[in-house]
């Protein structure tokens, strides 16, 4: 079966294929033409290109071996995005390959391409299968750049959405994350849904539970409290839910994350000090800060965020590319403080709020 990688993963991996072949690689099937043996004779193909075409001259070696290098930085991915099919030119072949556009599967697995799991390849669909605010019948709203609100490239329309549906929501994506826990929560009767998602955040996840594990602190069991959300989701509640109009998560590069090794449902006891609050939320901020100093490509916002329902503070992690710092949720909290300890201002009625600090975009 034939199969393809993403541009930015594919040129690093190949490493100098012949200049001819520079024009982007991705998926893509082959058909060879029926040629007189002296002409195919005179075709030399790099071994690798030949490889992820699955070409007879080559075993699936040089494929898992480049597959093998999309494992991320902590070595725990079990699957790459792969941009859809579209036709490509290849001068040096021409005459003798032809490239289509036939369907891919959706999901193609790669035998032997990781230590820890069965690795995936997963082909998305194209962007450009969106019509209006629908994407085969399933409501994902606007995104800002189709609004004219484009302020970086960082904002830009996502290269294509990852079909999930009942029979494959449980695939992995790592050692410790799955499809549906990066599901936006509504439409629940909806399949198939669609995400946008990154393979950096799922990356920068591990390390952060690696990191925090290595410091004896157990961290297997983080939840994905929020993963990617659709625009139309985002804006549902309004600016009073808190919710960045140009939130990350529309962008599949960020999550909200706590972690729950007791299995409770509620954020543990991450510092130690015998009490369940905003402090543990600082733990995972540490655990951030020592990867991205090790890893700055991985560059993102991190928020803190207090008890805002049945499983406790949480913290936002993404990989927007620059550092953004920020905390919320603080009001409340810091009222309620207040009223204990000043009997004169609460017999008074006056209002006692303190707005939460911020050093970065919202979520």
């Amino acid at each position: 079966m034939p199969v393809g990688l993403p541009q930015r993963h594919l040129m690093n991996a190949l490493g100098r294929v012949v200049s001819a072949c520079a024009a982007p690689i991705l998926a893509a099937s082959v058909a060879v033409l029926s040629l007189p043996a002296p002409s195919i004779a005179q075709v030399k193909v790099n071994p690798d290109v030949a490889a992820l075409a699955r070409l007879p001259v080559v075993d699936s070696t040089s494929l898992r071996a480049v597959v093998g290098r999309l494992a991320g930085k902590s070595g725990k991915l079990l699957a790459a995005f792969v941009t859809p099919p579209r036709p490509i030119a290849l001068p040096v072949f021409s005459g003798n390959i032809r490239y289509t556009t036939r369907a891919l599967p959706p999901i193609q697995e790669v035998n032997g391409a990781s230590r820890i799991g069965h690795f995936s390849l997963i082909t998305m669909r194209s962007f450009a299968e969106k019509i209006a605010g629908w994407v085969n019948g399933y409501h994902v709203g606007y995104w800002p750049e189709e609004k004219g609100h484009l302020r970086s490239d960082a904002y830009g329309n996502p290269e294509g959405f990852i079909e999930v549906t009942p029979q494959n929501q449980d695939l992995r994506l790592s050692q410790h994350f799955r499809l549906r826990d990066f599901l936006t929560h509504d439409q629940e009767d909806v399949w198939p849904k669609y995400i946008v998602l990154r393979e950096p955040l799922i990356d920068k996840l591990e390390l952060v539970i690696q990191d925090l594990e290595d410091r004896g602190i157990p961290a297997a069991q983080m939840r994905v409290l929020s993963g990617f959300r659709t625009p139309q989701y985002n804006l549902a509640l309004g600016d009073a839910s808190g919710r960045a109009r140009e939130s990350r998560h529309q962008f599949g590069d960020a999550a909200d994350v706590y972690i729950d090794a007791n299995g409770d449902g509620r954020m543990d006891d991450l510092n130690g000090d015998g009490r369940v609050n905003f402090s543990d939320t600082r733990v995972i901020l540490a655990a951030v800060e020592r990867i991205e100093r090790r890893y700055p490509d991985l560059v993102g916002g991190v928020g803190l965020y207090h008890s805002s329902g049945p499983h406790g503070p949480f913290a936002h992690i993404d990989v927007r590319g620059s550092r953004a710092r920020w905390v919320r949720g603080a009001r409340l909290a810091r009222s309620h403080r207040r009223k204990k300890s000043s009997t004169t201002i609460a017999s008074s009625g006056r209002s006692h709020s303190s707005g939460a600090s911020s050093s970065g975009s919202a979520r």
